[in-house]
């Protein structure tokens, strides 16, 4: 019997890896990220200075690591400012130090 992806059951955090893995899966991103760790905040508007690409394509990539909750909005018309979700932005940091503990160890107790 073959088995397939929706036969597995998967722990909270492994799909939250997942998630945010799936994320971090484009340079922008990364970019992007860097960017705002190293500020309080930012606008949109700065970003596309800083990267030069559309507007649209920027807020495309900031849609993806909102929803993997990396970052957080906030709408003061006419921009809205993006920073590092500080709490999600640890617990990313405790996942994947946990995942790649695991090869050093020997064993996984993930």
């Amino acid at each position: 019997m073959q088995r397939t992806l929706s036969d597995i059951s998967y722990t909270t955090d492994e799909v939250t890896l997942a998630v945010i893995a799936k994320a971090l899966g484009h340079p922008v991103r990364i970019k992007i990220l860097r960017l705002l760790a190293g500020e309080a905040c930012c606008f949109t508007g700065e970003l596309t200075s800083l990267i030069p690409m559309a507007q649209s394509t920027i807020s495309q990539h900031l849609k993806a690591l909102l929803e993997a909750g990396l970052i957080q909005g906030e709408i003061n018309p006419p921009k809205v400012k993006y920073c590092i979700h500080r709490e999600n932005w640890a617990k990313a940091q405790a996942l994947f130090g946990e995942f790649f503990a695991c090869e050093k160890s020997g064993g996984c107790n993930c």
